[in-house]
């Protein structure tokens, strides 16, 4: 993606358009994730996809151009944070009510509406998780804190930590890689007819996001971050 954005920055820093500006636009593109998987069949994946790619291609760009033209602001910061937030909620909302099929010839079942959005939030939570280490710190007088404190202070803890980071499970909830597994997803649909995939995909994401959100906290807890 860097290869690409450097080549659109190169453009932009000769204009007017500002970093937040992009921001701005970049928390658009990953909001209309969310309408974009409402299509049916795999080309709403595919839309949500490119939707999400897009804030991707934008979040490059927006760091690059404050970076050039060195207007950098805590706001830009904020809203930056405030995108993340919003797109993968956006994807993971989008994703259930794909699978309560909305504009199928039966009646809606909001099950797969409410997992979604049950993955969306714990999403976020787990984002606001890291966010609030941060605010803690300030509020108590503390530096802002270092990376080796992330680090369990136990050897049983840390063991299951760098397992999870192996792993990787916990990206799955995240706009980016979630888009491209509901596009993997549409696809297996399409091949059998149906929304078994997607809504077996629903399940599991909200799963690993609710066992995430868990794990991530006791993480924090037991580390040396709020210490």
């Amino acid at each position: 993606m860097r290869e690409i954005s450097l080549r659109i920055t190169r453009r932009l820093v000769t204009t007017n358009v500002t970093p937040n500006q992009l921001t701005y636009l970049m928390t658009i593109c990953g909001v209309l994730a969310a309408p974009a998987l409402l299509v049916p069949g795999i080309w709403g994946a595919v839309l949500g996809v490119v939707a999400v790619q897009l804030y991707l291609l934008l979040d490059c760009v927006d760091g690059e151009v404050a970076r050039w033209k060195k207007q950098f602001s805590l706001s830009g910061v904020y809203l930056d944070r405030v995108g993340a937030y919003l797109c993968d909620a956006a994807v993971l909302v989008g994703f259930g009510l794909r699978a309560a099929d909305l504009w199928g010839p039966g009646p809606i079942d909001w099950l797969w509406a409410f997992l979604g959005t049950l993955a969306a939030l714990g999403a976020i939570l787990i984002k606001a998780e890291t966010d609030l280490v941060g605010v803690a710190r300030h509020q108590g007088g503390l530096p802002p804190v270092k990376e080796a404190a992330a680090e369990p202070r136990s050897s049983g803890m840390a063991l299951a930590r760098r397992a999870a980071a192996a792993l990787k499970f916990h990206r799955l909830v995240l706009g980016i890689e979630a888009s491209l597994l509901i596009l993997v997803l549409a696809v297996l649909d399409a091949i059998q007819g149906g929304l078994f995939f997607t809504r077996l995909g629903v399940a599991v994401l909200a799963g690993i996001a609710l066992l995430q959100t868990v794990l991530h906290l006791v993480s924090i807890l037991a580390s040396s971050r709020l210490k």
